[in-house]
């Protein structure tokens, strides 16, 4: 089975993702330190809220050069995806620098953007099954700006477009979250698990 490290930065809903992932086939453990990564297949970096305390708890934990280091698949779920990137206007200080880009606050009101969206997908194999346009669920304010505009998979809208995924080298990002998107969302994620099988 596919051996999936869940990072614990602090700002997870570490259950729902857990559960989503393991009905799309893998095996998460959570991840509280360098350790946990061993004998992992692939990282998941999930997250809900600022990416500046997010930042301060992976420095805190250890896990930030650990996670630069990583080449195997990466999985980055909202400031988890935004955490990808080298800095954001949200706490403005640096992120993880693994992507070139930054986080900067989405144009529409009301902020937090939140709820039901229709995602305009790219034919990346992480939406294999998932026609553009579908709904995914997002909790968000800030979303990322790629400096390489190639690496976007995924669309939305929110008083103007901005980036729902990207996928750059072995890292992907989604700003949405697939664990609260029911089918549609259980979907990509297995689409995620079959891919790090094929790379194991």
């Amino acid at each position: 089975m596919t051996r999936l490290a869940v990072i614990d930065h602090g700002a997870g809903n570490l259950v729902s993702i857990q559960r989503a992932l393991e009905v799309a086939g893998g095996r998460p453990r959570i991840a509280a330190g360098p350790e946990g990564l061993n004998g992992a297949d692939a990282v998941v970096l999930p997250g809900v809220g600022a990416t500046g305390a997010a930042m301060d708890r992976l420095e805190q934990q250890g896990l930030v050069e650990p996670l630069r280091d990583w080449d195997g698949p990466l999985l980055g779920i909202c400031v988890g995806m935004q955490l990808l990137f080298d800095d954001s206007d949200e706490d403005g200080g640096a992120c993880l620098g693994l992507v070139s880009g930054s986080v900067r606050a989405v144009k529409g009101l009301p902020l937090p953007h939140m709820g039901w969206n229709d995602v305009w997908t790219s034919d990346d194999s992480i939406f294999d099954g998932v026609p553009s346009g579908s709904l995914f669920t997002f909790v968000h304010s800030y979303a990322a700006v790629p400096n390489d505009p190639d690496i976007v998979t995924a669309t939305s809208d929110h008083g103007g477009r901005f980036v729902a995924a990207v996928r750059d080298r072995n890292y992907i990002g989604l700003q949405f979250h697939p664990e609260r998107s029911g089918a549609t969302g259980l979907q990509v994620l297995d689409n995620f698990v079959a891919e790090v099988r094929r790379a194991a």
